[in-house]
């Protein structure tokens, strides 16, 4: 993983004016560019896109200072006018190429990653692999944006909008791995960019053959494999501390690589206030 991350980082450094072919890449290092892009966002803090276009002008930069012709430095960077190149520019930099020509600056830099995997052993994760069966999630869904830090206020608002009576009614439906009550994020972003929309869902799993209840959504899953991680600890901060862990820590040093699917949380205990809970954090896998 470690490898294929640092072979993208220098495609993008040859392909700065043009389209790179990350499928085609990922392919050539045994993995999914679904993977590869969650594993960038995961390990550099940023989606990959985001990384491509801070490079492009970063480099972009030092053409404008020097006085080049605007259209060409745009269209050099992959964009087709110097409007879009001017939007870009300011997102990054947070000023106009104009001021920039004129002034020297302030720029922001993005400089070259570089991935390297360091390993401590001080945190020991505890990883099951199970075989699931086809099965459907079913519950009451929502559109929300990813956040990637301390509780989500969509989140919350659409489970504050379901009545008591109804977390009882879907318990009574669970038939199927993994048990109970479950907070279900489905359609996330391959990049998993902040802000992002996803789907999320409250509901429960149940076998392929369950019938769905006319007023309840429902997520497919075929048959395959999962990791299952154990947190215990402050809720929800043990949990995303898991969710970083899995990219920086587990992925890299096993043969198993994410595939598509949704992420599902159980929650096995919590106390009364829920700041501390048991939880188990599912992922869709298969092997590289």
């Amino acid at each position: 993983m470690i490898e294929l991350l640092n072979d993208l980082v220098a495609e993008v450094e040859h392909h700065l004016d043009a389209e790179l072919d990350l499928t085609a890449l990922a392919a050539r290092h045994g993995s999914t560019e679904y993977h590869a892009r969650r594993m960038f966002s995961s390990l550099a803090g940023m989606p990959f896109s985001e990384y491509v276009r801070r490079r492009r002008m970063t480099l972009a930069a030092a053409e404008v200072v020097a006085g080049e012709p605007l259209l060409e430095i745009a269209v050099r960077h992959g964009y087709s006018s110097v409007e879009a190149f001017g939007r870009a520019f300011r997102s990054v930099h947070g000023v106009s190429h104009g001021r920039v020509r004129t002034d020297g600056g302030p720029l922001r830099s993005q400089s070259q990653l570089r991935f390297r995997l360091t390993v401590e052993g001080n945190t020991p994760m505890d990883a099951t692999i199970i075989d699931l069966p086809a099965q459907r999630l079913i519950g009451h869904a929502a559109r929300v944006p990813l956040l990637h830090r301390g509780p989500n206020p969509a989140i919350a608002g659409h489970l504050a909008g379901i009545p008591a009576e109804e977390h009882a009614r879907l318990k009574a439906l669970s038939n199927a791995r993994p048990a109970g009550l479950l907070q279900v994020s489905a359609d996330v972003d391959p990049d998993a960019a902040e802000g992002s929309e996803l789907t999320y869902l409250h509901g429960v799993a149940v076998g392929a053959d369950t019938a769905v209840p006319e007023d309840l959504d429902a997520i497919e899953l075929p048959a395959g494999s999962w990791v299952l991680f154990r947190t215990e600890g402050e809720h929800p901060a043990a949990l995303q501390e898991a969710y970083a862990a899995s990219a920086t820590e587990w992925f890299p040093s096993t043969a198993w690589r994410l595939r598509e699917g949704p992420s599902i949380v159980s929650i096995v205990e919590h106390n009364a206030d829920f700041t501390r809970a048991t939880c188990e954090l599912w992922f869709p896998i298969e092997r590289s």
